[in-house]
């Protein structure tokens, strides 16, 4: 897509989604939303079709994309699943928890999917229209935020719209998402232990309780990227943010927590799961607004708090 306001915005339905299933099949790009955020499809066994994901997300090539899928049985085509990764599966699979595991090396999807890795990333998403979506093709799907890389992740078709209008075919609008920041990301070992490549909805303690070793890392482990989201600098909203604000000064959008009001307020009882929900809707807010700065109120670290202070300082740095 090249031409401004080319990009067609449909209300999610059975007929627009077999219409985005036609696009996808011709190797065209589909806005899809998830439980987590929107996502941008393509098929994933086109060579052409990914490349163009990289292109109008402006995406660097090192970064591996998410390959989204019906179950395990679907999944184990791409992927070789030990015993940790079954019990994951089994636990959260539909949702917002991201495996990456050892890549089948007759693995029927593009080498750029995998970003030139030995592993690749799988998710079952739990929304109804991307599951009706991936029931409507026979190819399997790649899907990374549908936004500009880099840039604030989009939790509404509005938002696919500001970041990408003219550069993809069609947006399914299907509301705002539920969950509001990216999957958790885990890398399954050998060995079956698990290390905690994005922290996201599902947190280290609930990986725990399906009685697995749980290896904690830093999201950004060494110098090689595993998986989407593992950038420093991620999720900018194009001005400086200021974390961990109190007061606000004449030049801020605030955007507050608790007890903390704001100009846009993640959540006034201090609710986290709200919070995540309501984080990349009050970020586009402050990026449009006319203060030149943001600043953002305290967020507890723990639950998925730790999942919004990684989005945050990414943002800020």
């Amino acid at each position: 897509m090249t031409s401004k306001n080319a990009t067609e915005l449909v209300t999610a339905n059975a007929r627009s989604i077999a219409k985005a299933a036609e696009i996808l099949e011709r190797g065209g790009l589909v806005a899809v939303p998830t439980e987590t955020v929107y996502g941008l499809a393509a098929r994933a066994d086109s060579d052409d079709a990914v490349a163009r994901i990289f292109a109008a997300k402006g995406r660097p090539d090192f970064n591996p994309l998410i390959l989204h899928v019906h179950d395990v049985d679907h999944a184990s085509r791409f992927a070789d699943f030990n015993d940790a990764a079954h019990e994951l599966a089994s636990a959260f699979w539909p949702g917002p928890l991201t495996l990456v595991l050892p890549r089948k090396a007759d693995a029927p999807v593009a080498d750029a999917v995998s970003a030139g890795l030995p592993t690749i990333a799988l998710r079952a998403p739990a929304h109804p229209v991307m599951q009706q979506l991936l029931d409507a093709v026979d190819f399997p799907l790649a899907a990374p935020s549908a936004n500009r890389s880099g840039f604030i992740s989009p939790t509404s078709a509005a938002h696919v719209l500001a970041s990408l209008d003219g550069r993809i075919d069609c947006v399914l609008d299907g509301g705002s998402s539920e969950q509001g920041v990216e999957s958790t990301i885990v890398a399954v070992r050998n060995d079956g232990s698990i290390e905690q490549l994005r922290p996201g909805p599902i947190d280290m303690a609930a990986l725990a309780e399906v009685q697995l070793t749980a290896h904690g890392a830093s999201p950004i482990a060494g110098s090689r990227i595993e998986a989407p989201g593992q950038l420093a600098s991620h999720y900018a909203p194009g001005k400086p943010m200021r974390l961990n604000a109190i007061d606000v000064l004449p030049d801020e959008f605030l955007i507050g927590f608790g007890a903390i009001a704001g100009d846009c307020t993640l959540s006034q009882t201090g609710d986290l799961d709200q919070a995540a929900a309501q984080l990349y809707a009050c970020m586009h807010r402050g990026a449009a607004s006319e203060k030149a700065r943001i600043a953002v109120a305290p967020i507890p670290e723990n639950g998925i708090g730790r999942a919004i202070n990684d989005r945050l300082r990414r943002a800020a740095a």
